[in-house]
C-alpha cells in the first residue's frame, strides 16, 4: 500500500517550465508503475499522460511527449514530472497514480491516487 502526495504545481507563464513530484508518504514506490493524470476546469480526467515502469520504462500520450517527461528516483520514492513549453491548455489538476499493473493505466484503473497539484499557465 502506498499513500502519494503530488507537488510542484503553481502558476507559471506559457512557455515555461515546471517540475511535479509525486511522493510516496507510505509504503514504497519500487514495486509499482506510476502515472500522471490530469484533470481541466470543467472537463473529466484525461487519460494518463505519462507512466512510468517499475523498470524504468516510460511512455508518454503523443500530444505531450515532446513538452513533458517522466522520471524515478527510488532512492527518494519519488516520481517526477517534468514539463516544458507550458501552454494555457494545459492547465489542469495533475493527478499522479500508482499500480502494480501498467495495464491498469489504460483505463485509469489504478489502485493509489494523490489528490492532485494545481497547474495553472497564465500570463
Amino acid at each position: 500500500q502506498v499513500q502519494l502526495v503530488e507537488s510542484g504545481g503553481g502558476l507559471v507563464q506559457p512557455g515555461g517550465s515546471l517540475r511535479l513530484s509525486c511522493e510516496a508518504s507510505v509504503g514504497s514506490l519500487d514495486h509499482y508503475a506510476v502515472g500522471w493524470f490530469r484533470q481541466a476546469p470543467g472537463k473529466e480526467r484525461e487519460q494518463a499522460l505519462c507512466i512510468i515502469g517499475k523498470d524504468s520504462l516510460t511512455f508518454c500520450q503523443d500530444y505531450v511527449k515532446d513538452r513533458f517527461a517522466i522520471s524515478r528516483d527510488n532512492a527518494k520514492n519519488t516520481v517526477y514530472l517534468q514539463m516544458n513549453g507550458l501552454k494555457p491548455e494545459d492547465t489542469a489538476i495533475y493527478y499522479c497514480a500508482a499500480d502494480t499493473v501498467v495495464a491498469g493505466f489504460v483505463s485509469a484503473d489504478v489502485d493509489y491516487w494523490g489528490n492532485g497539484t494545481l497547474v495553472t499557465v497564465s500570463s
